[in-house]
């Protein structure tokens, strides 16, 4: 049986949320300031690792950055070369595995958004794709790395809760921490119109200290963490995790 994060109909049954006009919206004020935070010129050139169905790409492209947006699942590209070409944009999708994809200097800045981090079992599986995109930034160029931190976890932490999809279908979420709070399992049941699908995985949690020294270990010379997209301050009002890192210079 392979792993969780590579059954297509489990990305399938996600893809009208990920694609849901809130988080579309959402997604051209994310890309603005993250652009911001990773101190990119108009002209840069970023990768979107686990890009999903494109929304950040589409939004960094709109803003006139050249883009590569990358993702295992095939049926998430085809949606977003289908949006990109009717709006005209330029974009580079490319099918390929995190643990897999790097370019040797070839981007001046890189982002991993939407919690499409900690998924492998083995931690050093998390250490090679932040050293993938180590390798693939040029020198001196930022990575951003977002996700729910352990400590806003453990502060907004709900065992079930539910979420309709629309078109007749209903998103049912259990969650369980395991000790030591190193990894979280999910069951997930998708039902209606007929049909029922379920999943049950798990995948690492990370503070924000773990997640800076994991950067570092990486080959990120420096790393600041922030609480949100505006740049705000890691504390008890966090409403994300997002590590910034910057690939020393030559």
């Amino acid at each position: 049986m392979g792993a969780w994060h590579d059954d297509d109909a489990l990305w399938a049954e996600l893809q009208g949320a990920l694609t849901d006009a809130g988080l579309i919206r959402a997604a051209e004020e994310e890309a603005r300031q993250a652009a911001t935070m990773l101190q990119v010129r108009p002209d840069a050139h970023l990768l979107d690792l686990g890009c999903g169905p494109g929304r950040h790409s589409l939004a960094f492209a709109r803003l006139g950055y050249r883009v590569t947006g990358v993702d295992r699942t095939a049926g998430y590209l085809e949606a977003a070369r289908s949006r990109s070409a009717a709006e005209g944009l330029a974009i580079e999708w490319v099918r390929a595995d995190m643990l897999a994809f790097r370019r040797e200097s070839a981007f001046d800045g890189a982002v991993n958004l939407l919690s499409s981090f900690g998924y492998f079992e083995d931690r050093h599986d998390d250490l090679r794709v932040l050293r993938n995109i180590q390798f693939s930034l040029k020198p001196g160029a930022r990575a951003m790395v977002d996700v729910v931190g352990k400590e806003i976890l453990a502060r907004v932490f709900v065992p079930r809760y539910w979420q309709e999809l629309g078109k007749g279908r209903f998103w049912l979420q259990e969650r369980e921490v395991l000790p030591a709070w190193e990894r979280i399992r999910n069951h997930w049941l998708f039902v209606g119109a007929g049909e029922t699908r379920a999943f049950t995985f798990e995948h690492r949690i990370y503070s924000a200290n773990e997640l800076a020294e994991l950067m570092r270990e990486a080959g990120f010379g420096e790393v600041e963490v922030h609480g949100g997209f505006d740049g705000r301050a890691y504390d008890r009002e966090a409403a994300r995790l997002i590590a910034v890192g910057r690939k020393p210079e030559m």
